[in-house]
Order: C-alpha cells, then sequence, then structure tokens
C-alpha cells in the first residue's frame, strides 16, 4: 500500500488534526470515513496486528454503546473486534495504515511514527 489509509471522523478534533498533519507533508492518502464505510472484523484484525494491541486498546469503552452492549475491558479480542464491526462508533480514532504498520492518531502526532522513512529529510545549505 504506497497510499497512506485513515480512518477518519471529520467530526473529531484529534482525527481532523491527524489528517492535517498528513496532508501538510503532502502525502498520498485515502480517506476512509468509517462511521460510513466500516471496516469489517478481518479489516480491523489486520489494524490490530499492525497496531500490536488488544481489541480494546482500538476501541471506545467510554461511549455509552459499550455498556449498552454489555462489553467488558476484560474481554476477549474476537467480541470485541466482532462489536467494532457491527458499530464502528466503538473504534478510536484516528487509525492511520501504511505499508502494514498502524497508529492511533492520540496524540494527532503519533501517526507520524509509521511514516518514518517516508518522508525525506529537508535540505541543508
Amino acid at each position: 500500500m504506497d497510499v497512506i489509509e485513515i480512518w477518519h471522523n471529520p467530526r473529531c478534533s484529534k482525527s481532523r488534526a491527524a489528517l492535517a498533519l498528513l496532508e501538510a507533508r503532502g502525502h498520498k492518502m485515502r480517506i476512509r470515513r468509517y462511521l460510513e464505510e466500516p471496516p469489517s472484523a478481518e479489516e480491523l484484525r489486520q489494524a490490530q496486528n499492525a497496531l500490536g494491541l488488544r481489541a480494546i486498546d482500538m476501541m471506545r469503552p467510554g461511549e455509552a454503546l459499550f455498556t449498552e452492549l454489555g462489553l467488558s475491558r476484560d474481554a476477549d479480542d474476537t467480541p470485541l473486534i466482532e462489536a467494532m464491526a457491527a458499530h464502528p462508533k466503538l473504534i478510536e480514532r484516528p487509525i492511520v495504515l501504511w505499508q502494514g504498520r498502524a497508529a492511533i492518531g492520540r496524540p494527532p502526532e503519533r501517526v507520524l511514527d509509521i511514516l518514518q522513512g517516508l518522508c525525506t529529510p529537508p535540505e541543508t545549505a
């Protein structure tokens, strides 16, 4: 994947800030409004593997929906992945994916970590 993919929610300030950081650097991006185009359970598993996190660490457990669905912070990954696929509002945002790497943009500057090697340093005078 040469194009950076960002799972974006335009209503989220952190998501907007991460997107702005990437745009300011001129990177080619696919902006995926994940609330309108939810990732599948398989895509969520791939993102989880790239992030190297437990499923709960990709979620927004403070959302009322998390409690309404009877989810638990101690649950296994599978039911949490399925919950995110069915209810994308539960996905932490933004998630940026590039060449098998991923980052959650909290804080937004974290998304730049996966781009090392892509950015060329400025020329010295």
